[in-house]
């Protein structure tokens, strides 16, 4: 895929603008930011050096699971005697990567700067930094310009992806996240550091576009944060599909030996590992670097500690705001929206002169983050997962009740693949008798975890949430099923 570009059409650049709220970063969080004050009746201004959209856009969530999709859509037809018959050939690469490119729109955003002008958001092209309480600097291609924000300034400028110091590995054209959602074609053999949800979905999908997949992992597993089942049913639909796993092993050094040649990895097993590329999924940083942060007495490159309406605390005259990635409370692509939609909340109710401290469960407070997150990891099988797991529960002091159950055991299962392989677990206080955790791994689970999501947010009584009655024959029956075992 070609590098990214800006549209031809770009804003006129003011050399000094005042507005109510400025957000640095055009990714979805700082859309949804500005979007909402604006929808308020604030003023706002977006700067952003890069896409407008931001890195779930052109380089995550989206171009990912348009890698991923064609062969679970395939691998779902051979689930089904008759169907299974009717897919006798292999993926369409090419089909596949024009349809990611679609999704992304040829790294383009024209689309999304229209976007932003119909709702009434202006748009700096350029990098932006604090430059005192306040006031943000733009350095853009043409100079400088001068921003003064009258109510707020919002940090939504994401996270990127971390580099071990791992030998060589500047030397190599070593890929992150950015290259491996955009590369044009299938390396004949791919080398993934880490184990946990890029590492999983990458080696999925060049997997099924033909390439040779290694993963090397440091720890015992794959997903170290989440249910030991899950990483280990994930693990087996890797291997399933040819991915090698190495758990146990560090990469000591990388090499190439030529430009375009391949890349030998030395392991600390004393073995050694080729590949024509090598891609770095290491887990992600907040991007504070760069930002000023020292001009408002703050230190840069660091994490940003908020309060629940993503107000920075350690800035006492309360201007300062930062959502998404950024704050890394739940660095989710949905988290960062949520986080959007109170933080921007919180400023137009503060703007107003109304008090708007972040009261747990108001409009302006991001409560979920600290016991609702939803993920999905897009492999074959799909894991989902909510809230706590069993050892989190534990470790917190809640009075913990586990229930399983096998998700082929429920007729919609068994009708919707045959031979569908499954498990279901419930994590439930039994103190309040409410569920604080809910982890699902099987075919098209990710449909199935928001009802979790809504069970635990809603603190929904488990006697209460036996008379949502699911409907036959679906898969979400397992919740009968689960409250069955439970004893209700």
């Amino acid at each position: 895929m070609r590098n990214p570009t800006s549209p031809s059409q770009r804003p006129d650049l003011p050399a000094a603008a005042e507005y109510d709220v400025v957000v640095i970063g055009a990714g979805p969080t700082g859309e949804n930011v500005a979007d909402r004050v604006v929808k308020a009746g604030l003023s706002a201004v977006i700067v952003e050096g890069e896409l407008v959209g931001g890195e779930c856009s052109y380089f995550a969530c989206v171009p990912s699971k348009a890698l991923l999709r064609p062969a679970a859509a395939v691998a779902e037809a051979h689930a089904v005697a008759g169907a299974r018959e009717a897919v006798t050939g292999p993926l369409d690469v090419p089909a596949v990567l024009g349809r990611r490119d679609a999704f992304v729109s040829g790294l383009r955003d024209d689309g999304q700067v229209q976007w932003l002008k119909s709702a009434g958001i202006d748009l700096v092209r350029g990098w932006g930094r604090l430059a005192g309480e306040r006031r943000v600097a733009v350095r853009t291609d043409s100079g400088e310009a001068a921003l003064t924000a009258r109510h707020a300034v919002v940090l939504c400028t994401g996270s990127s992806a971390v580099m071990p110091p791992v030998p060589g590995l500047a030397d190599v054209g070593a890929w992150t996240s950015r290259e491996a959602t955009t590369a044009d074609a299938a390396p004949r053999r791919l080398v993934v550091l880490g184990g946990g949800v890029v590492g999983c979905e990458m080696a999925a999908a060049w997997s099924a576009l033909g390439s040779r997949v290694t993963m090397l992992v440091r720890g015992e597993g794959l997903l170290p944060s989440w249910e030991p089942f899950a990483a280990a049913r994930v693990a087996d639909g890797l291997r399933g599909e040819g991915v090698e796993i190495r758990t146990g092993v560090e990469a000591e050094r990388v090499a190439r030996d030529h430009p375009s040649g391949v890349v030998t990895t030395y392991l600390s097993d004393g073995s050694t590992v080729e590949s024509e590329e090598f891609l770095v999924a290491t887990g992600r940083s907040p991007r504070t670097g760069g930002l000023g942060l020292e001009t408002v007495g703050l230190e840069p490159g660091g994490r940003l500690l908020v309060d629940d309406s993503c107000r920075v605390t350690e800035l006492a005259a309360g201007w300062l705001y930062a959502a998404g990635d950024i704050n890394q409370r739940s660095p989710l692509t949905h988290m960062g929206k949520y986080q959007a939609r109170a933080c921007a909340t919180a400023i137009a109710a503060r703007a107003a002169g109304r008090r708007a401290n972040p009261t747990p469960w108001t409009a302006g407070a991001a409560t979920a983050d600290h016991r609702a997150v939803p993920q999905v990891v897009f492999t074959r099988p799909e894991a989902a997962a909510v809230g706590l797991t069993e050892e989190q529960a534990r470790r917190a002091g809640l009075p913990v009740r586990v229930v399983e159950y096998p998700i082929g055991d429920v007729a919609g299962a068994s009708l919707l693949a045959d031979g569908y392989r499954g498990h279901a677990k419930l994590v439930v206080d039994e103190q309040r008798s409410i569920v604080v955790g809910c982890t699902l791994v099987g075919p098209g689970v990710g449909e199935l975890i928001h009802a979790a999501t809504v069970a635990i947010v809603g603190e929904v009584p488990l006697e209460r949430l036996w008379h949502a009655v699911p409907a036959f024959p679906t898969v979400s029956e397992i919740w009968l099923r689960l409250l069955e075992r439970y004893g209700l």
